[in-house]
This record gives C-alpha cells, sequence and structure tokens, in this order.
C-alpha cells in the first residue's frame, strides 16, 4: 500500500528540491559534509570511469552517506534520496566548474556539439538500496565570446555541471534535447516517482 510520508533529501541543490515540491513529496535536506578534510563523498571520477558510471556511484555514495547519517543522528528512519548529474562530452566528464575561467573553458567546448547528461538518483532506505539512470542528449548552439562572458556574469554557471542550467538563462543556448528536461536541471521526475513507488511512497 502507497503511504503518505516524507524522504530525505542529501543534496543541497535548490533545483532538486523544486522539482520535488512539484511532484508533492514532502521532504527534510540532509546536507552533506563539504568541509574541507571531512567530506563524506568525494567526487573525483575513477581512473578510466565512464561518465554515467561515476554518476551512478556518486548518487548512490550520496544516498548512502545520507543513510549513514540518518543512523548516527537517530533520525527517523525515512528513506534518504541521493541524485548526481554530470555532462558527459565525447566520453569526458565535464562537472562543476571550480572558477570563471574553468566555466568559459566549459562552455566553450560544449559550443555547436552535441553531449549527453546523465543524472543518476537512488534511493536507500535500511540496508535496501534501488537506483535509476536518466541520460538525455543535448545540443548547444554555437556560442561566441560575447555570449559566454554575458552568461558569465550571471554566476548561474557556480554549481551547475558543465557549467549551465538549462532552467535559467542557458535554455536560450538550447537548440535541441532528447530525454528528460528534469532530468537535464538535476532530478529526472519520472525515474524519482517510480523509485519512490518502489519504496511504497505515495507520488
Amino acid at each position: 500500500m502507497l503511504v503518505e510520508k516524507r524522504i530525505y533529501l542529501a543534496s543541497q541543490s535548490p533545483r532538486r528540491r523544486e522539482l520535488l515540491k512539484q511532484i508533492g513529496i514532502a521532504f527534510d535536506v540532509l546536507p552533506l559534509r563539504s568541509v574541507p578534510g571531512r567530506l563524506d563523498v568525494v567526487e573525483i571520477p575513477h581512473p578510466g570511469e565512464a561518465a554515467r558510471d561515476f554518476a551512478q556511484r556518486m548518487a548512490q555514495e550520496k544516498a548512502a552517506s545520507g543513510w549513514r547519517a540518518v543512523d548516527a543522528r537517530h533520525l527517523l528512519r525515512f528513506p534518504v534520496l541521493g541524485a548526481d548529474t554530470v555532462v558527459d562530452l565525447d566520453g569526458a566528464i565535464l562537472g562543476k566548474p571550480a572558477d570563471r575561467a574553468e566555466a568559459e573553458a566549459m562552455l566553450q567546448r560544449l559550443s555547436g556539439h552535441e553531449h549527453w547528461v546523465h543524472t543518476a538518483v537512488a534511493v536507500q532506505h535500511e540496508a535496501r538500496m534501488e537506483m535509476r539512470l536518466s541520460s538525455s542528449r543535448v545540443r548547444l548552439a554555437v556560442l561566441d565570446t560575447v555570449s559566454i562572458a554575458r552568461y558569465l556574469e550571471t554566476g548561474e554557471y557556480l554549481g551547475k555541471a558543465g557549467a549551465y542550467a538549462i532552467q535559467g538563462r542557458a535554455g536560450a543556448f538550447v537548440e535541441h534535447i532528447e530525454g528528460s528536461y528534469s532530468g537535464i536541471m538535476g532530478l529526472p521526475l519520472y525515474d524519482t516517482s517510480l523509485l519512490l513507488r518502489a519504496f511504497g511512497l505515495a507520488v
């Protein structure tokens, strides 16, 4: 029987919060530590790790880390959702840019090319872990230096895989997508709904 109850979101992403609210999921944010030396999840690909595999591993590690926090803090034992989004350009993983210069380099590489956006979602409750992967193809228009500079001035690239947010001003750069728009944003709603139903939550 489907029941109405909460989940924990092991992410501080405002986009993921908005998307969960969109489908009526009650949640509490369970932030993971990001202080140097106290990282709960180290977001670095293994040598030779494919982008989709990296996204799936990160989502599972985030959900597992969140569950360990639930256990350690003696919180109510609601399921924990972790998610990770990576941009895959010809096999190269483009994560979140460290600074403006890296963001500019990423946008120059993506300009006029197709790339993949992989978002993995994992849910853990007790010893059970389930995961789904959403992969979408995106083609950006050819971007000139002025367009890139104006976009970088907005600061929207901060914390975004591939240095752009499709739901923001960068939406004007997107010529075509095949796949899940919400997945490109950071949380594929169809896959997330299926996962939560598998854990008995009403969606």
